[in-house]
């Protein structure tokens, strides 16, 4: 009986946390994710990400730069580097390692044919995967891989 007691216990236990752990994802607002890049490069930015994906411009002014994407549901940021506005911890440049961007389109392959006569070197030439994603691979000026794909429905 003292088995069953605690088995019942810990699944009411369990049940409780899982409620409370739901209840928070459903009462919470909306959550948006703007990637930011510290960086010298703001202009070459600005001119890649606008001209190259023809992202628009939020906002910008000497030290920061805001762009977002063409039907404007994502945005990425870009920073001086050192700047005295910023608190330390938003100091240090990217190194241009180790961050990649994924931007979701429906039309891959012209988007494709569109930054190749643009003169864009292409870092992943357009493919098709086994899961069934279309897509390929760019860099920015800050050394940031941007994977353009077409998701297959699953």
């Amino acid at each position: 009986m003292k088995q069953i007691l605690a088995a019942a216990l810990c699944l009411c236990f369990y049940a409780n946390a899982y409620s409370q752990t739901n209840s928070i994802t459903k009462n919470q607002k909306k959550m948006k994710l703007n990637a930011g890049v510290i960086t010298q490069k703001l202009k070459e930015s600005k001119t890649f990400y606008t001209e190259i994906l023809n992202f628009g411009i939020t906002f910008e002014n000497e030290f920061y730069l805001l762009l977002h994407t063409p039907d404007r549901n994502s945005e990425i940021s870009f920073l001086l580097p050192n700047h005295p506005s910023q608190q330390d911890f938003f100091h240090k440049p990217f190194q241009g390692q180790g961050m990649y961007l994924t931007i979701e389109v429906e039309e891959v392959d012209k988007i494709y044919a569109d930054i190749k006569k643009k003169g864009i070197e292409i870092k992943i030439d357009l493919r098709d995967e086994p899961w069934g994603d279309r897509h390929f691979a760019i860099e920015d000026p800050n050394g940031i891989g941007i994977d353009i794909v077409r998701y297959s429905p699953q």
